[in-house]
């Protein structure tokens, strides 16, 4: 099998505005070369932006991944990708299905069912209905009035509304008093909004990037501008809670079919209350990730090479009965954690994963390594920041970043 030609495997990119990623993953793709399989068929991964244009159903697309970070708010590559998924069962990183219907309120739903500590949660009716003049009988004969200021008292001060659907904390409200409660819900208009119980006087904010069964948590400190919320910070959590942010990330990307998510959660005296996960295009910037820029890069590289070379079958059924069993049972809260991790253990074949990892991409850490040490990766990050940042601050945050690389570099160093 040596000498035989690759089996080549175009992955498709679906991109917005990003350029920063985008140009990392296409130039470590290149980087990589060809990979050797465990039964020897040799394997070479190419990519391609994905442009928007007109496709016919019966279409054969040429990809066998995309990464999608579009569909979500541009519906016309949304269809595309359901299309493809039904169709051609291309692998999808994320899955259009449930990215478009459980959103944040059906992931608190499902995830308070599953027995997680999510805060309490109340939706409220629009202050302004969608449309309203066809709506108008509909609201007028069935809309039962209700006491917002009760809503909130049940629930307490503070708390915050924020759009039921929402992302990048637009939209979202700390409410201190019943002014501010009716102020931001005047506001919301047209919006579908919740209100929900703040976790006051926390001790830690996590944020944890996953990718395949991989995850990275990060401190995360979300009043502070994005090129510093997330701390470079090791060891912030015990080991014991440090586990149950993992477990908790990946039973949600298992559970909803996303591989490539981030979670939210609040650590308050060892007790960890998730509240947002629902993020399946998530950030990954280079100038907001900084120091975890390169791991980010090396498991959405690795991940995405598994699921080709090892033609991992696109899984669009949700098999809920099992978690629900579990979440249903009486089973104490740590017995449930360990049975949530062992589904998404076996979702994201995670032993097989690791081995594919130790034998065909171990030498994946030194390419890393290398690129990171570059000229190419300087002129990205450069790059990056001037078309991110006024002039007057280029310097300023060329040198911000090059000194958290150069951290990476030094702890990451391999050899």
């Amino acid at each position: 099998m040596t000498g035989a030609t690759p089996h080549e495997h175009l992955v498709g990119l679906l991109l917005g505005t990003e350029q920063d990623w985008p140009r990392a993953f296409e130039t470590l793709v290149e980087r990589l070369g060809t990979v050797t399989a465990a039964d020897g068929s040799r394997h070479r991964l190419r990519t391609e932006r994905v442009t928007i244009e007109p496709f016919g159903l019966r279409d054969r697309p040429d990809h066998q991944l995309v990464i999608d970070r579009l569909a979500y708010w541009y519906y016309h590559p949304r269809e595309w990708l359901k299309k493809i998924a039904l169709m051609d069962d291309v692998y999808l990183l994320n899955s259009p299905f449930t990215f478009q219907s459980m959103e944040k309120h059906a992931a608190y739903c499902a995830m308070m069912r599953l027995g997680l500590h999510v805060p309490e949660t109340v939706l409220v009716p629009y202050k302004n209905p969608v449309d309203h003049a066809k709506w108008a009988y509909t609201a007028q004969r069935y809309n039962r009035g209700f006491d917002l200021d009760a809503v909130a008292e049940r629930l307490g001060y503070p708390l915050f509304m924020k759009p039921y659907d929402g992302g990048a904390w637009v939209g979202v409200s700390r409410i201190a008093d019943s002014a501010q409660l009716h102020a931001a819900y005047d506001q919301s208009g047209e919006r579908l909004m919740h209100l929900q119980q703040s976790v006051e006087d926390y001790d830690v904010f996590t944020r944890s990037l996953s990718v395949g069964p991989e995850t990275m948590v990060m401190k995360f400190r979300p009043s502070l501008p994005m090129h510093e919320r997330y701390e470079v910070a090791h060891g912030f959590l015990s080991d014991d809670v440090g586990e149950e942010v993992v477990t908790i990330s990946r039973l949600v990307n298992a559970f909803f079919r996303w591989e490539f998510n981030s979670c939210e959660c609040l650590v308050r005296d060892g007790v960890v209350y998730p509240i947002d996960y629902a993020n399946a295009c998530p950030d990954v910037a280079v100038t907001s990730l900084h120091y975890y820029f390169p791991w980010a890069m090396t498991a959405l590289l690795r991940w995405s090479v598994f699921c080709v070379v090892t033609d991992r079958p696109s899984r669009l059924d949700m098999d809920t009965a099992r978690y629900f069993a579990i979440g249903d049972s009486e089973a104490t809260y740590q017995d449930k954690l360990r049975g949530y991790r062992t589904l998404a253990d076996e979702y994201f074949d995670t032993d097989r994963y690791r081995e594919f990892c130790a034998s065909s991409l171990a030498h994946v850490p030194e390419l890393v390594a290398e690129w990171v040490a570059s000229a190419d990766f300087d002129d990205l990050l450069v790059s990056t920041v001037r078309s991110t940042y006024p002039a007057a601050e280029h310097e300023r945050f060329i040198a911000h970043f090059r000194g958290l690389i150069g951290q990476w570099r030094h702890e990451n160093a391999v050899g």
